[in-house]
């Protein structure tokens, strides 16, 4: 709730989406997320793939989980960037780890990446505007 109220005082481009979509949205996309993540972990413990194919998904859920923070919490709006950043290089890195091996969880991917994508291109104008 705090974030949207934020969000709302910050300069967006005209383009930026309303803060009442980023619950539902984000929602959605966390489900995803986990059940992607689900398919790569139980084959790293199924000893299906080597264990070091987790590393990119773990700096992932940590990268996401402290972006909220760095931008709503210590408005440090150039260090989001920096976060947002790793959080787009890790979903392409796990991307191209499961095309080729788990493609259902690949393609679970797909809605994540278009959703940073975009929320990158957004935080780096508002750290530009604000």
């Amino acid at each position: 709730m705090q974030e949207a109220i934020q969000y709302a005082a910050y300069i967006v481009p005209s383009r930026a989406p309303p803060s009442r979509l980023f619950g539902p949205v984000r929602s959605v996309l966390y489900i995803l997320i986990f059940m992607s993540y689900g398919f790569i972990f139980s084959k790293v413990i199924q000893k299906k793939i080597h264990r070091t194919f987790a590393i990119p998904f773990v700096i992932n859920i940590i990268a996401n989980a402290s972006f909220t923070y760095i931008q709503f919490s210590l408005e440090n709006y150039r260090l989001a960037v920096a976060d947002i950043l790793i959080v787009l290089w890790t979903i392409i890195r796990t991307m191209r780890i499961l095309r080729p091996r788990i493609k259902r969880a690949f393609r679970l991917q797909l809605p994540y990446l278009l959703r940073v994508s975009f929320a990158t291109v957004l935080a780096i104008r508002i750290a530009i505007y604000n």
